[in-house]
């Protein structure tokens, strides 16, 4: 099960209480203050770890509390600090206090770290309260609280591909098409209930990952349908490739589908409006070629777009798709000067 939110208490673990003692030795009766400090309290910290692909984990149990240092003892001895508590996060995770709503972190990169709350300072034992006035002190520090907070963490995909459109417009079949991955697909709306992931291997040993999102209807970026819990996950995406369903079954016109997944994307967040587009146009094999071709020519010129004809079921234009994304990825690594093929 893909879960992509969740919310959770953190606390650092308490520190340990200094100790009130004295050296009790043969031939000493009157030994000075021996008091040892407490310890450290554990800290929470979040990981990114490589084995995570969801946040299901952490729905399961809410709080998380770092354990506490031990209590100072006799002899100077120290007491023990706490064990840190390492959860494990999934790469594309980004934490926000819950409170200000402000993000902390983005984890975007495999095996990073962030202490999230800090473990409270040992308690300092009587030793430390000694003076020339008061030899025998009978006070120690009690250990600091340790730091405490609730986030939010979101899980955003890392792919440099995502497919968009309407429901049932293609995208699962397209996926599975171009890469391993094997989502479910049917011939009715909502197939895709979350997010897949496919890797595509090119030639010269070159691969990106494509994210198939679920279809977006009018009213997405306001929770309606499947909701704006899944624009999230193209926010991150470097090419954003639009499937239309061009067959006289679709419920909208193709410029119509269009145009209500652009003003989609546009509201929930500007940005996602201005990332590269590649326009495809689906289904070709349930069109005659007169009619295709008509289609196509007035498509573009709704859209004011290059749109590419293609059919998932005959494998038409497959190929020619494929080197249209690869060259995309090519021109946008370019200017930003990072591989993204590789």
């Amino acid at each position: 099960m893909f879960v992509d939110e969740a919310v959770i208490f953190v606390k650092g673990g308490d520190g340990g209480n200094g100790c009130v003692s004295f050296r009790r030795e043969k031939y000493v009766p009157h030994g000075g203050p021996d008091g040892g400090d407490g310890g450290k309290g554990g800290d929470i910290i979040l990981h990114v770890s490589c084995k995570k692909d969801t946040l299901l984990d952490l729905t399961s149990r809410v709080k998380h509390i770092a354990e506490r240092g031990a209590h100072g003892k006799g002899s100077t001895k120290k007491g023990k600090d706490g064990k840190d508590l390492i959860i494990a996060l999934p790469r594309g995770t980004i934490i926000k206090d819950k409170e200000s709503g402000r993000v902390l972190k983005d984890m975007s990169t495999n095996g990073e770290s962030i202490v999230i709350a800090r473990g409270g300072r040992g308690g300092r034992g009587n030793k430390h309260f000694a003076t020339s006035t008061n030899q025998v002190p009978r006070q120690a520090e009690k250990g600091k609280p340790g730091e405490e907070r609730w986030v939010i963490l979101e899980l955003k995909l890392l792919a440099d591909v995502g497919l968009i459109g309407m429901p049932n417009a293609g995208k699962s079949t397209l996926l599975s098409r171009l890469s391993a991955a094997r989502p479910k697909i049917a011939d009715y709306p909502f197939t895709t209930l979350q997010p897949q992931l496919g890797i595509v291997e090119v030639e010269n040993y070159r691969r990106f990952v494509v994210a198939d999102i679920p279809g977006l209807i009018e009213g997405a970026h306001r929770g309606i349908g499947l909701g704006d819990e899944f624009l999230r996950h193209i926010e991150r995406t470097k090419l954003l490739v639009h499937l239309l369903d061009v067959s006289p079954l679709a419920s909208l016109s193709p410029a119509d589908a269009y145009y209500i997944v652009r003003n989609e994307l546009r509201q929930y967040n500007p940005s996602l409006a201005e990332k590269p587009e590649l326009v495809i146009a689906n289904k070709m094999d349930l069109l005659d070629t007169e009619t295709g071709i008509k289609c196509i020519q007035t498509l573009e010129e709704k859209i004011s777009r290059p749109v590419c004809p293609v059919s998932m079921v005959t494998g038409k234009n497959i190929d020619t798709l494929l080197d249209m994304i690869v060259s995309a990825l090519n021109k946008i690594q370019a200017s930003a000067n990072q591989p993204v093929c590789c």
